[in-house]
């Protein structure tokens, strides 16, 4: 059922999915691989018995793998919880792995301390104040804002320009008689009226010039287009003449021509 040479065979000569090639090294993606290496007494595949030291959810475990428990994959590993205190894991180990091989025993060890430096670390990281705090930026979120932001705009620019719309037109007198407002936006318009400083309208020379010279280009432009209409109505009524002249000539000669035939024949 457990063949190693066999595995190994397979696994070394084939595909194998936790193999990792690199150009000065092979490294193995396996969770229960000692050291990492992708090696013929370091894989877990190709050994029955295998020793190896797991850290799950911050705590460190013994994982022991034998071949009486080759037949029941879900109980495989033997999961031995080691203690928090450094000494009485060395000690847990070596009770554990007293009949393996030196290189077993060693490598656990190696490996544990490993671990317990990275975990102690992290915990000190933990209880350290963060100088700085990363704060996750959701660029969805400021698209929208954004939008958001331009849309409140344009809505603010048009009810201003209403209002200043409106204000005219009740300065201007278009308005008469009273009208139904609210009371404290007739306040706000009231206020704004009284804190407004008049203004002198000073109108430049230029720009006067300007205008008056608009004005003469559109009143030469109306006489133009009325000279035409004026033309076009002439044509049209001498048109009108020579048709009628035609027909009263063409009318003549029907009668004439009716008043031969019947000389004709009454002779």
């Amino acid at each position: 059922m457990q063949h190693d040479e066999l595995i190994w065979g397979c696994i070394n000569y084939s595909l194998c999915s936790y193999r990792a090639k690199l150009d000065k090294e092979v490294f193995c993606r396996n969770k229960y691989n000692l050291t990492g290496l992708c090696r013929r007494h370091l894989c877990p595949l190709a050994n029955s018995r295998y020793a190896t030291i797991r850290e799950i959810k911050g705590k460190t475990y013994l994982c022991i793998k034998t071949i009486e428990r080759a037949h029941t994959p879900n109980r495989l590993w033997e999961l031995i919880k080691l203690p928090g205190k450094y000494s009485k894991a060395i000690e847990l180990i070596d009770q554990q792995l007293e009949f393996w091989p030196r290189f077993y025993r060693h490598k656990c060890k190696q490996r544990f301390t490993r671990i317990r430096q990275y975990l102690m670390r992290m915990r000190k990281i933990r209880e350290k104040p963060p100088e700085f705090q990363l704060v996750h930026i959701n660029k969805k979120i400021e698209k929208r804002e954004a939008k958001n932001e331009k849309k409140a705009l344009t809505a603010a620019k048009i009810s201003n320009s209403i209002e200043k719309e409106l204000l005219e037109r009740f300065r201007s007198g278009l308005y008469s008689g009273y009208l139904n407002f609210d009371q404290k936006t007739f306040d706000k318009t009231i206020e704004k009226l009284e804190n407004e400083p008049e203004t002198e309208f000073v109108v430049d020379e230029e720009e006067q010039t300007q205008h008056l010279k608009w004005e003469v280009e559109d009143l030469k432009k109306q006489e133009k287009k009325a000279e035409i209409e004026i033309e076009y109505e002439q044509e049209t009524e001498q048109e009108k003449e020579q048709q009628e002249q035609t027909q009263n000539s063409l009318d003549c000669m029907a009668e004439w021509s009716k008043a031969i035939d019947s000389s004709s024949i009454g002779q």
